[in-house]
């Protein structure tokens, strides 16, 4: 359903600078938890944090806000950005556990997508689904993680 633009409501921005002693803070002040504004929250909190990863030897914190997604491949896990593969010493499960409120989710048995980084999802063959990720990649959902996927998109996150 199409809303008239009048019905949107105007909401100001206010972005003020705090000494480096003090910790930063975002306030979000409103009439009423909307989805607009549960997206805003949820788009900070997608922030925050970071990975650790090796490449090429040398240990990397990654930030999550650059990670497209993450995929074991024979018992070994990696971290891609939209540039740069690196390299974790953790499983996918334990990723999947301490990822899930960061809005990372499981897309596979083997691999979990930062769901701020999809651009686009569209069915695909046999049930599954191909997500296009924000850097043009191309990534399939399996048939078995469809349902989540649909309903997180939907905002049905329990």
């Amino acid at each position: 359903m199409y809303r008239n633009v009048s019905e949107y409501h105007k909401m100001d921005v206010k972005i003020s600078r705090i000494p480096e002693e003090e910790e930063e803070l975002v306030d979000i002040r409103c009439h009423s938890e909307t989805d607009s504004v549960r997206e805003i929250a949820a788009f900070v909190r997608s922030r925050q944090g970071q990975l650790s990863g090796s490449l090429e030897g040398r240990q990397y914190g990654i930030a999550l806000s650059d990670i497209m997604y993450i995929e074991s491949v024979d018992s070994r896990t990696f971290i891609y950005t939209s540039s740069k593969v690196f390299e974790s010493r953790q499983r996918i499960y334990e990723l999947e556990d301490s990822l899930r409120s960061r809005h990372f989710l499981r897309i596979s048995k083997a691999s979990l997508v930062n769901l701020m980084k999809i651009s686009s999802v569209k069915p695909a063959l046999g049930g599954r689904f191909s997500a296009v990720l924000s850097n043009g990649e191309e990534i399939i959902i399996s048939r078995k993680y469809v349902p989540v996927l649909k309903k997180t998109l939907r905002g049905d996150i329990e």
